[in-house]
């Protein structure tokens, strides 16, 4: 790796970057190993900004830069070693030409089976009577991708054990993906499977996953719980240890973090201008040192006080922020008419960038103003967005989506969907426990979220908000498999949502 120490080697590297950009025309994007990314040449770009190299590119969240500290070319890949946010993140990102993308995925295909096979002669060393019937990968997420997961059968006398690992790199946050998965193999393969039949199913655990799937089972069925054990694996994969799964009573008492404050900001002057301008499409959101002011759910501008003076800075780009003053006002401006040409529901182009990205804030955004289309039970404010249950924004605790309160007293965990996606039903899931956990305590209760209403003791409402028809195929199934206590709703809501919120059904899920 090549480290950016010296303002020359920024350059240097800036110019040897931008030139292998031009040189190829689609890229394959992809962090910490995870899900990859298409984009063209001309989403992507470097450039020197504070005598530091910025990578910006568009994702499905909109525009985003990282600080890129160390680099390397292979021949085959550009491996960018980044970081965000003063450096509380700091990931590993892969920018991979199209050409060599089929042979670096046989290459990563082949190293991750090594790696479950060897994970399958560990088991048959360390239990007796034990044969390996099966060793593979689960499918890729796209075709041609390896898969992430080792599955693996384990045939016995008088029964068969399913035994799923990761075998790809792999975050706290990761932890519904990989319980999706084994869950769902392990389902359709007992289906399928004659006598005799897979009656247990063994998650091999290693790192930080341990901590962020086994609060997760918990929450599962009773009759499914008792076929799991999980194992925890060492870092050289040549260990197992058992770990006991805990029961659901033992979340409540554990540790959580400090409950973060809640007071409530009046608006700055600035903020104040801003939404005056577009009032139904600007909303406000608190931030740690300011606020944040979003079009639709797509930021743009930041309102920040130095000093005792308020400053704004405006853009779509973190490593492009201007700060609004007299000499920036055109750009200001171009930049408002682009947003409302762009990213309203009456665009006409529904590929443009500022229509694509951030659809998920953009249903928030909506649903912000009036929640009450969702739910004519639920209170319209205050509501959460965006809601953090612990103080530091700790890496792989996503905040909720929504937070809000019925009529009734009961709390509501909303999560929204715009997109399939299968890790629905576990993150909803996830936020109950977390929200439950500091309920119990008396929380939420003592930092008057909702004022002076009262919050029943009862456990909270999960609901679940998709498109019609973007709701996943594996949503029905996931959801059989959380506990019936744990009241989970699904609302479809109709596909044209852009232009106001209906719910077309809702039922309960679980």
């Amino acid at each position: 790796m090549q480290r950016l120490t010296k303002l020359n080697y920024v350059e240097t590297a800036r110019q040897q970057i931008a030139a292998l950009f031009e040189a190829h025309v689609e890229w394959f994007h992809t962090i910490n190993g995870g899900r990859s990314l298409a984009l063209n040449r001309r989403e992507l770009e470097v450039s020197v900004s504070h005598e530091s190299l910025i990578l910006s590119c568009w994702t499905d969240n909109g525009i985003c830069s990282w600080r890129i500290g160390s680099w390397q070319w292979t021949g085959e890949k550009l491996i960018l070693e980044a970081s965000r946010r003063m450096g509380a993140e700091k990931p590993v990102i892969e920018l991979i030409p199209r050409a060599t993308a089929t042979a670096v995925a046989a290459t990563v295909r082949a190293a991750r089976q090594a790696r479950c096979d060897r994970l399958a002669k560990l088991l048959s060393s360390q239990l007796v009577g034990v044969k390996v019937e099966r060793a593979t990968l689960s499918p890729g997420i796209k075709r041609g991708q390896p898969g992430r997961y080792a599955r693996i059968i384990l045939r016995l006398k008088h029964q068969r054990i399913a035994v799923t690992a990761s075998v790809a790199s792999h975050l706290p946050s990761d932890a519904d993906a990989y319980l999706a998965a084994a869950l769902l193999w392990f389902s359709r393969a007992s289906e399928r499977m004659r006598p005799p039949y897979l009656e247990q199913l063994w998650l091999v655990l290693e790192g930080e996953l341990v901590k962020a799937v086994l609060p997760r089972i918990a929450l599962l069925k009773e009759s499914l719980r008792r076929l799991i054990h999980a194992v925890v694996i060492d870092n050289d994969w040549t260990e197992l240890q058992p770990v006991e799964v805990p029961e659901r009573k033992e979340l409540w008492r554990r540790r959580l973090a400090r409950f973060p404050p809640h007071l409530e900001q009046p608006r700055s002057h600035g903020a104040q201008a801003i939404v005056a301008e577009r009032p139904e499409a600007i909303d406000v959101v608190q931030a740690k040192h300011g606020e944040t002011l979003r079009y639709f759910g797509l930021p743009f501008a930041r309102v920040r006080s130095l000093l005792g003076v308020e400053r704004v800075w405006f853009g779509l780009d973190g490593g492009s922020r201007r700060l609004l003053e007299k000499s920036t006002m055109h750009e200001w401006e171009s930049l408002l008419n682009d947003l409302q040409d762009h990213r309203s529901p009456d665009a006409e182009d529904h590929r443009h960038a500022l229509y694509r990205n951030a659809p998920e804030a953009w249903l928030e955004s909506i649903l912000r103003r009036d929640i009450s289309k969702l739910d004519p039970g639920l209170i319209v404010a205050p509501l959460y967005a965006q809601f953090r249950m612990a103080m530091g924004g700790r890496l792989g605790v996503r905040p909720i989506d929504l937070l809000a309160l019925r009529q009734d007293g009961r709390l509501v965990v909303i999560e929204l969907k715009v997109t399939e996606d299968r890790e629905h039903v576990l993150q909803g899931v996830g936020y109950w426990q977390r929200v439950e956990a500091h309920r119990r305590r008396g929380h939420i209760t003592r930092a008057r979220l909702f004022d002076d209403r009262v919050i029943r003791n009862e456990p909270p409402l999960v609901y679940l908000v998709a498109p019609t028809l973007r709701v996943h195929r594996a949503f029905t199934t996931l959801a059989r498999f959380i506990a019936a206590d744990i009241e989970i709703y699904r609302f479809d809501i109709n596909e044209d949502w852009r232009s106001g919120v209906r719910v077309m059904r809702r039922l309960r899920a679980n």
